[in-house]
């Protein structure tokens, strides 16, 4: 039988989890972005001096992905914790917040599948834009709630104590 000591050695520490998870999901979706969504036939291919670039742009979106991944198993307990007293303010943040991170790598990998169809364009415009926009809107106003003193633990002006000079 492990004592509690030795039974703390083996448990990881939130950042360890969080890089683990991170690179677990962020490599296979490197890989798998363009087997998923294959790049539109006849779609404009990237100069020798652009593909770095756009390199670059997918390994950080499997990043992100990876990390918005992390933050969906992870995240919910410290943003419930900061928001405090309302679970669907902090339902709506983590949601939002995670949508932010996790979006861009299929959002990106579906403009390269998508080509010149207008229609696909505006399924992906809707489907990306628009739900970020709201999910800015959810922050920001959750931000806003939680400023207002009752919300926020926030104490008036005047019941604040003197600086001492």
């Amino acid at each position: 039988m492990l004592l509690a000591s030795e039974r703390k050695g083996h448990v990881l520490k939130p950042w360890v989890k969080i890089a683990l998870v991170t690179a677990v999901v962020a490599v296979p979706a490197m890989a798998l972005g363009q087997v998923i969504w294959p790049p539109a036939t006849g779609g404009p291919e990237p100069t020798a001096g652009q593909l770095p670039f756009f390199l670059f742009l997918a390994v950080f979106e499997a990043l992100t992905f990876g990390l918005g991944v992390s933050f969906l198993l992870f995240g919910f307990p410290s943003i419930s914790r900061a928001v405090g007293g309302s679970p669907l303010r902090a339902w709506a943040m983590y949601l939002a917040i995670g949508w932010f991170l996790v979006s861009w790598w299929p959002h990106d990998n579906m403009h390269i599948h998508n080509g010149n169809d207008l229609q696909g364009l505006l399924y992906i415009e809707y489907g990306f834009h628009v739900t970020l926009m709201a999910g800015g809107l959810i922050l920001a106003y959750s931000l806003l709630t939680m400023l207002r003193s009752s919300d926020a633990g926030v104490q008036p002006a005047s019941a604040t104590s003197p600086r001492v000079r």
